[in-house]
């Protein structure tokens, strides 16, 4: 099965043009065309009526822990509660916590249990087509949510691509050299660059009876990172816009969503999430991540 037929069989994602002329839903083996979702993201609209994961329904299909005995709850109960207190002896007051650490905003979604199994590998479904067809999905609300986004956003507001102020991106050029960028630009290249790996039939074959080549998981891993950082940059340099336009729900479930995938297949490494690990300690005592045992640095 190629990766394109997988995204006919199995994707859940929508999207609409802003005419409204032309819409491509990829479930239902629709085909769906890449040059669609490749143009300007500032052409790109965010359809929050659409019947996506993200549009408000699902809670009740999405409950997904199983009932555990009273001493694993409290065990439970007790990490949950020592990570909250961690997150709150760390900041203090809201007043001195990032906008997204605060209530009721951390606490807002659209989507009530973990990701856990819908980010799981289905059965019969072929492992390198899953984590392809999870990675574009990933890619392409992504892309339309910075489309959103960089209406409000300038280079002289994010002279250079910074997560927390102790995490900068370096964006690494044509000769290895790593170079310091405005957070458009930053994003603008990690975007185009996804782009072109997801276009490059040599990394994600379309065609039947050809296999993933040797280097897919570079460049899925690295395809997850660079997602990540665009994630933390927002978070932390224009939240205050995603609450503006009410969209606080959406993007925390979608954020949650993308961390349960990366974690059920170790697709970053855990020092990669530090400028956002308090929100993923945050939403694992929520339960909308689960939390993982004896997690390795």
């Amino acid at each position: 099965m190629s990766f394109l037929n997988t995204i006919k069989g199995f994707a859940r994602g929508s999207k609409k043009q802003k005419n409204g002329n032309n819409n491509n839903n990829m479930t239902g083996g629709t085909n769906f065309d890449y040059d669609q979702l490749h143009g300007n993201p500032s052409q790109l609209s965010l359809n929050t009526n659409a019947n996506t994961l993200y549009s408000g329904n699902n809670g009740s299909a999405l409950s997904l822990r199983r009932t555990q005995s009273p001493s694993k709850q409290s065990m439970k109960s007790q990490r949950v509660q020592s990570n909250i207190n961690r997150v709150s002896n760390s900041y203090g007051s809201n007043s001195a916590r990032p906008l997204f650490l605060c209530e009721p905003f951390v606490k807002t979604a659209l989507v009530k249990g973990s990701f856990k199994t819908i980010v799981q590998l289905p059965k019969y479904v072929d492992y390198g087509e899953w984590l392809a067809l999870n990675s574009f999905e990933t890619y392409t609300h992504l892309n339309q949510f910075y489309g959103i986004i960089v209406e409000y956003s300038s280079q002289e507001k994010c002279p250079t691509m910074n997560a927390d102020d102790n995490t900068e991106y370096l964006w690494i050029d044509q000769t290895g050299q790593p170079i310091s960028l405005s957070a458009n630009q930053y994003i603008d290249y990690a975007l185009a660059w996804i782009n072109s790996k997801f276009s490059d039939q040599t990394v994600f074959p379309t065609k039947s009876n050809i296999s993933f080549p040797p280097n897919f998981m570079k460049d899925i891993k690295n395809i997850s990172r660079q997602m990540f950082r665009i994630f933390a940059h927002i978070y932390h340099h224009h939240f205050e816009i995603i609450v503006h336009l009410s969209l606080e729900a959406h993007w925390n479930s979608f954020f949650a969503h993308f961390i349960s995938f990366v974690r059920e297949f170790s697709l970053i490494d855990s020092r990669e999430l530090e400028p956002l690990q308090f929100l993923i300690e945050n939403l694992e005592a929520q339960g909308k991540i689960l939390v993982i045992e004896n997690q390795q640095t």
